[in-house]
C-alpha cells in the first residue's frame, strides 16, 4: 500500500440516518397507501420542514461552539410580526422590510452573544431569558391581532419557482457535481455522482407537482452558504475548535469572545430569515407564531449528528434530522394518528440520538 494513499472515512452515522429516513417513507408509503410519496405531499413535506431548517443551520454553528439558544422560536415570531408591521402598517417595500428585519435579528443575537461573553452568563439563561422577553414583544408589537400581509410578501413562503428554472438548475449543478466526479482522486467520486443523481430526482419530483417551493430554495441556498463557511473558513474551524477543546483553543490565539459573539449574531440573522418565511408561509403574524421552534430546531441538529457537547456536527446533517422529523409529523397525520404521540415519537427519537452520541464518545 501506497503511504500516500488517502484513506476513504465512510460516514457511518450519516448512512444510519438516510437509512431510518428511507424506513420511514417505506413504512408511511404502505401505511398510507402511497399517498405519502406522491409529489404533491412531498412537495408539501419539504415547505413544512424549511422553517425548522433555516434556524437548525444556525444552531448548528451555536452548538458546535459548545453554546445553545433558547430564544429563536420566539425570536423568529418577533421578527415575523417586524417584518408584517414594517410592511403592511408603515407600507414599507418588501426589500427593505426584509432586510430590516435580519438586520434588526442580527443586532438581536449581537446583544445575546455579549450578555455570554462581557458577563459570564451562562447563555443557556441568557438565551432563556430572550425567549421570554421576545414572546412578551410578539405579544405587544401584534396586540393579540393577526397582522395579514398582501400577496406580494407571501411570495417568499407560498410561491413556486417555474418548471423550466428547476430544470435549469438541474443542468448547471448536475454537470457542476460530475465535473467534481471526473476530478475527485481519492476515491470519493460516489459523492458527486449521487449528489448528481439526488438534484435530479429532487428536481423531477418537484417539477411533478408545482416547481421547487422559494421557502426550500431559501433553505438549501443557506445550507450551502453556512456548509461553506463551517468546513472552508477559519472562522468555521475555529468554531470547532473552540466545542472541542475551549482551553486548547484559548491558548492557540483564538478569540473566543469574539468568535461566541458572532455565531450568536449569525443566529439571530438566521431567525430574522425564518421570521419572514414563516409569515408568509402561515399568510399572517400572530401572537403564538414561533413557539417551541427552538426545541425543533435543536431537535433537528442532535438527531442530525450535532454533539450537544460541541465539537462536532454538520449543516447538512442537521437538514436531514430536520426532514426526519418533519416526515415524522407528515406521514402521521396522513394516518390519522392521535395528535399526542407525535412529540412522544420525536422525544424518543431525540433522546435516542442523544445517547448514541453519548456512547461513541465514551467509546472513544
Amino acid at each position: 500500500m501506497v503511504d500516500s494513499e488517502k484513506k476513504i472515512q465512510i460516514p457511518w452515522r450519516a448512512l444510519t440516518m438516510v437509512g431510518a429516513l428511507l424506513l420511514i417513507w417505506i413504512i408511511f408509503y404502505f401505511t398510507t397507501g402511497g399517498t405519502f410519496l406522491t409529489p404533491r405531499n412531498l412537495s408539501t413535506l419539504l415547505r413544512q420542514m424549511s422553517i425548522t431548517s433555516i434556524l437548525a443551520i444556525g444552531m448548528v454553528l451555536v452548538i458546535v461552539a459548545g453554546q445553545i439558544d433558547l430564544s429563536v422560536g420566539a425570536m423568529t415570531g418577533f421578527l415575523g410580526a417586524i417584518s408584517a408591521l414594517l410592511f403592511v402598517t408603515h407600507g414599507w417595500p418588501l426589500w427593505a422590510t426584509i432586510l430590516a428585519t435580519l438586520f434588526i435579528g442580527a443586532i438581536l443575537g449581537h446583544i445575546q452573544g455579549h450578555l455570554v461573553m462581557w458577563f459570564s452568563i451562562p447563555p443557556f439563561i441568557v438565551t432563556l431569558g430572550g425567549m421570554l422577553v421576545f414572546q412578551g414583544a410578539l405579544l405587544g408589537t401584534t396586540g393579540g391581532v393577526a397582522i395579514s400581509p398582501t400577496p406580494e410578501f407571501l411570495y417568499v413562503g407560498q410561491a413556486y419557482l417555474s418548471k423550466n428554472f428547476g430544470w435549469g438548475a438541474l443542468v448547471v449543478f448536475g454537470l457542476f457535481f460530475i465535473y467534481k466526479a471526473l476530478r475527485e482522486k481519492s476515491g470519493g467520486q460516489w459523492k458527486w455522482f449521487g449528489l448528481a443523481v439526488l438534484a435530479g430526482a429532487f428536481i423531477f419530483i418537484m417539477n411533478s407537482y408545482e416547481g421547487v417551493p422559494v421557502p426550500v430554495v431559501l433553505m438549501i441556498l443557506f445550507a450551502g452558504i453556512f456548509s461553506t463557511l463551517a468546513a472552508h473558513t477559519p472562522f468555521g474551524r475555529h468554531l470547532y475548535a473552540i466545542g472541542g477543546n475551549r482551553e486548547a483553543a484559548f491558548y492557540s490565539g483564538i478569540n473566543i469572545e469574539r468568535h461566541i459573539v458572532l455565531v450568536f449574531t449569525l443566529m439571530g440573522f438566521m431567525a430574522g430569515i425564518a421570521g419572514v418565511v414563516l409569515t408568509a408561509r402561515v399568510g399572517a403574524a400572530t401572537s403564538d407564531a414561533g413557539r417551541m421552534m427552538e426545541l425543533d430546531a435543536i431537535a433537528a441538529a442532535v438527531i442530525g449528528g450535532t454533539s450537544l457537547m460541541g465539537g462536532r456536527g454538520t449543516v447538512w446533517g442537521a437538514l436531514l434530522g430536520a426532514l426526519v422529523m418533519a416526515s415524522l409529523d407528515n406521514g402521521m397525520s396522513l394516518m390519522n394518528t392521535e395528535a399526542f404521540w407525535q412529540p412522544i415519537i420525536k422525544g424518543s427519537i431525540l433522546v435516542i440520538a442523544v445517547a448514541l452520541d453519548m456512547m461513541g464518545r465514551k467509546g472513544k
